[in-house]
């Protein structure tokens, strides 16, 4: 068992989502970045990059959990003892026959694996809620013309969920098809087609990436809100 240091709660395997993803690891830890030691990397056995050794504590303690969770998972999916390094695009690096995703928030970092002989491509993304002011303030930079008719439609009361929704669930889109396509995208290439208040959604590319994944093509996500965040995940199967 590796040690988890004070900075971290232990790690939890609850799944936070309407529907469980088969053959998935899910572990999520909450953190405080006052309670960061020096010596926890060390003692934790994660190598820090030079990037993270020059950060604040906030983002070393950050990386430090969401790389607790992924190797945990990793060991939970099939005795991995791995870490996912930082690739040259930003994105972690994950072993070949894995995909995985590593997200967190003010607090809470989360990490999610599987087998890509079942799901090719795993994408999720937490985000604190946005207050009202910020989503309308953000709103033209997140939505496309039709996703800001779609929520000029709606009750105003439900504009900050929207908007971080959007966001969040773009950015589970963009962590799931980068490893497959290779191909940046960025918001104005897709758009959230419906979502229900059961924690569903459905999302359109509006942007060739490859012959397969190509403008039109639409894919299904999940996500859910808890205390003030919401965390999203979009899977591909195989």
């Amino acid at each position: 068992m590796n040690p988890i240091p004070a900075c971290c709660t232990p790690l939890d395997d609850h799944w936070p989502l309407p529907d469980a993803l088969p053959g998935t690891v899910f572990l999520s830890t909450r953190f405080e970045p006052k309670l960061l030691e020096a010596s926890d990397f060390q003692r934790c056995a994660v190598p820090p990059p030079a990037s993270i050794q020059r950060s604040v504590a906030k983002r070393q303690a950050e990386f430090l959990a969401g790389r607790l969770c992924a190797r945990s998972a990793l060991q939970r999916l099939e005795g991995l003892d791995f870490i996912p390094a930082i690739g040259e695009d930003r994105a972690p690096v994950w072993p070949g026959h894995i995909s995985g995703s590593i997200t967190h928030s003010t607090g809470h970092a989360a990490a999610i694996v599987g087998h890509k002989a079942q799901w090719r491509g795993l994408g999720m993304d937490l985000e604190n809620l946005l207050s009202l002011e910020r989503a309308e303030r953000l709103a033209g930079e997140i939505l496309t013309p039709d996703e800001m008719q779609r929520m000029a439609a709606g009750p105003r009361e439900q504009i900050a969920q929207w908007v971080t929704l959007t966001f969040s669930a773009k950015e589970s889109l963009f962590k799931a098809l980068y490893p497959i396509v290779r191909k940046r995208f960025y918001f104005e290439h897709a758009e959230v087609v419906e979502w229900s208040d059961s924690g569903f959604l459905r999302l359109r590319l509006l942007t060739d990436l490859s012959s397969e994944w190509c403008y039109g093509k639409e894919l299904e996500g999940q996500f859910a809100v808890n205390e003030g965040q919401l965390l999203s995940l979009v899977a591909v199967g195989a």
